[in-house]
């Protein structure tokens, strides 16, 4: 599904005619870098500017992700549409991914983000171009566009970033809370592992086996990632919260409730320092809103382009008939509030649903606990959430089961079936759960639920997962609202320094679950579940430990701001028609938890088929498959293993290359230990095979 742009039921598809100009395309477009790398691009341009009669504002997304062929039908779709009203809109291949040179060695790496300040230099030198660059991005994409804004390139006047994290440790695949994020972790670098290892396109890059044979060398990314368990150098570069102040240009940024990275657009709103930058989260998953579900969607390509037509088009004329042509009415995305964000009703449970209702507000920041909260009180005799302090001291003692975190559906869900939360009744039934009474008017939540903990260990390590609880009587269903997790060592010393517990002592920690826009409704009850296991959200200490909830352990709720507005409506969602493509194999997903009687153990088998699909401009193929697994024992914190498998295969006529990795992860009391294994087909030929094997020593995690 990563490559696949659904089809979306609210999505008008607009014919290239109905655009205010005609688009030239230029293909494969090298860009050379002063070292002798040459990146490639391909460049969509307003038919006048091709001779530079015409000078236009340009947006560039900056990708590994390949494309002639892995993101040409969601390119389709969006960058024309932008190049018709009037921008040119430039796709670059990054250092050693699809077309380009070179070795891509990591993630967000100084390198990417020199190349990219580089790839603006030559744009600027273009008969076409006025002189303004913008950016944006979705998840790598943004990640990147929010990181090179910082460098603050002169060229760079605004970008829109989409799902993405201001904090590579704190709210990326690897690290959640100071825990390590075995569901993602492993998965993610399994993923970046096989697509690393793609080559160059012979139909571009007639020395395409050169080039191909070093990335194949390329070291798994999981092995640096597990040697950085602590939030250090590693983790800070890149992170634009290090500093907020230097990027110092209008951000727009883009999450959805069903992301994994919705909580930095709430961080940003409230620090980017530029007033007239913006934050908008809908009901979506890790998508472009105009084609994510849950529906409702919005008009994302007519508010991009509205967004840059603002700061990057000059000409007077291009954005009087742009603005004509997008038919925006009354709404100005310039004159929403700081954050506009989407307050979910309750609704049934379901592992996918196409749509949530609810309504838009906007208001002018993410309220924080003491300006606009509700607060609920622990009674540890009566094991219940109350608004009034209690009047006793009783202390709740909990564990955690291993199989406890097995139906909460996958972390940054894409769309497919089976990837949201089903009824928490079982998850509920395998931690400690206390219960707020019953709600006698609607609450509408928006922004960071924190635990406040008073708690304590009988252990020097322990983790805590809190999860926020809907408990619905008309359906019967514990809908799960929010979440969060920490490594209480990280936070009796810092994520930098962490620090052994001192058993039986009694601490103060904040847990903060993800940021939320939903409605508690009346007759409704909130719950918290507390469990110190949540596998595979969390990869299991070696010890699990015994946790005591003291008096004054408290839930505080952020309310919408009392100065809110309603948002009446947003565009309709547009694009133009993906591009041509042949569906040689049809994609499926299953996604199933099993349980063996006889040995005790709990497996998510998570299997994804991307189908496979000839582009048919240029006539590339490419398909893939996703098998993982996740196995725990009952009552064995060191039986926690992850496998993750990948077969990719490109082709074109004669040529055919498949891959095929399998990584794996699992732990003892002291170390974690690593396979990846590749190997790489050529006409069905084995021409290359190779397995790392790596041991790396447990760190407070």
């Amino acid at each position: 599904m990563v490559f696949n742009v659904q089809e979306s039921a609210e999505r008008r598809d607009v014919k290239p005619t109905e655009l205010p100009f005609q688009v030239a395309k230029l293909e494969n477009v090298p860009v050379p870098m002063p070292d002798g790398t040459c990146l490639y691009a391909h460049v969509w341009l307003p038919q006048g500017a091709l001779d530079g009669s015409v000078k236009v504002g340009t947006v560039i997304e900056y990708l590994p992700y390949r494309k002639n062929d892995f993101t040409a039908v969601r390119d389709s779709i969006r960058h024309p549409y932008y190049a018709g009203h009037g921008l040119a809109l430039v796709r670059v291949d990054m250092r050693g991914c699809g077309d380009s040179d070179g070795m891509l060695n990591g993630e967000y790496l100084k390198q990417e983000q020199d190349d990219n300040l580089l790839v603006f230099d030559w744009i600027i030198t273009q008969d076409w171009s006025n002189g303004k660059v913008g950016q944006f991005g979705k998840s790598w994409g943004g990640f990147n566009a929010l990181q090179v804004a910082a460098r603050q390139h002169p060229a760079l006047k605004t970008i829109i970033t989409l799902c993405l994290t201001d904090d590579r440790y704190a709210d990326d695949v690897h690290y959640r809370g100071g825990c390590l994020l075995a569901s993602d972790m492993l998965w993610w670098a399994s993923t970046m592992f096989a697509y690393n290892a793609r080559p160059q396109d012979p139909a571009v890059r007639p020395g395409w086996r050169e080039n191909w044979l070093e990335r194949l060398e390329l070291e798994p990314n999981v092995v640096e990632w597990v040697k950085h368990q602590r939030r250090d150098e590693f983790w800070k570069h890149g992170s634009v919260c290090e500093d907020y102040a230097k990027v110092d240009v209008p951000v727009l940024a883009v999450g959805g409730w069903r992301d994994g990275y919705t909580n930095a657009v709430f961080r940003m709103v409230n620090n980017l320092p530029h007033p007239d930058s913006k934050g908008i989260v809908g009901p979506w998953v890790h998508e472009y809103p105009e084609v994510a579900t849950p529906y409702p969607g919005m008009g994302y390509n007519q508010v991009a382009v509205s967004w840059f037509t603002k700061y990057l088009t000059d000409d007077t004329t291009i954005s009087t008939k742009v603005a004509q042509s997008l038919s925006l009415g009354e709404f100005d995305v310039h004159l929403l509030d700081k954050i506009n964000a989407y307050i979910q009703d309750p609704c049934l449970v379901a592992a996918s649903y196409e749509f949530r209702a609810g309504k838009w507000v906007s208001q002018g920041k993410v309220l924080d606990k003491s300006e606009n909260g509700m607060q609920l009180l622990l009674d540890g005799e009566t094991r219940c959430l109350t608004e009034k302090a209690p009047n006793n001291s009783s202390t709740i003692l909990f564990s955690g089961a291993m199989e406890h975190g097995l139906f909460r559906g996958t972390w940054c869900p894409f769309g497919q079936d089976g990837d949201f939360p089903i009824d928490q009744k079982i998850e509920d039934s395998k931690c400690l759960v206390v219960d707020s009474g019953v709600f006698t008017e609607d609450i509408d939540l928006l922004g960071f639920p924190v635990a406040r903990l008073k708690i304590a260990s009988d252990c020097e390590l322990a983790n805590v997962t809190v999860r926020l609880v809907d408990l619905n009587p008309d359906t019967n269903e514990n809908y799960l609202v929010s979440w969060g997790m920490l490594n209480l060592s990280h936070a009796n010393g810092t994520h930098e320094s962490p620090k052994l517990l001192q058993p039986g002592h009694v601490y103060d920690f904040d847990v903060q679950l993800d940021a939320v826009g939903y409605k508690f409704a009346k007759g409704h009850k909130l719950r918290l579940a507390f469990s110190s296991t949540d596998w595979p959200s969390s990869w299991p200490l070696s010890k699990t430990p015994v946790l005591t909830l003291h008096p004054g352990t408290s839930l505080h709720l952020p309310l919408v701001s009392q100065q809110h507005e309603l948002i009446p409506h947003w565009p309709k969602p547009e694009a133009l028609a993906p591009c041509e493509r042949q569906i040689l194999r049809s994609e499926q997903r299953t996604r199933k938890v099993i349980y063996d009687y006889i040995k005790g153990t709990w497996t998510i088998d998570d299997y994804s088929d991307e189908g496979k699909r000839t582009i048919v401009s240029n006539g590339a193929e490419l398909g893939s498959w996703n098998k993982n697994l996740w196995v725990i024992k009952e009552n064995d914190p060191l039986s926690a293993y992850n496998q993750c498998d990948w077969e990719l295969t490109l082709g074109r006529g004669d040529w055919q290359v498949k891959l095929v990795t399998r990584s794996s992860m699992r732990a003892d009391e002291k170390n974690f230990y690593l396979v990846n294994e590749l190997e790489a087909f050529e006409k069905d030929v084995k021409i290359f095979e190779k397995k790392w094997e790596n041991t790396i020593e447990r760190d407070f995690v």
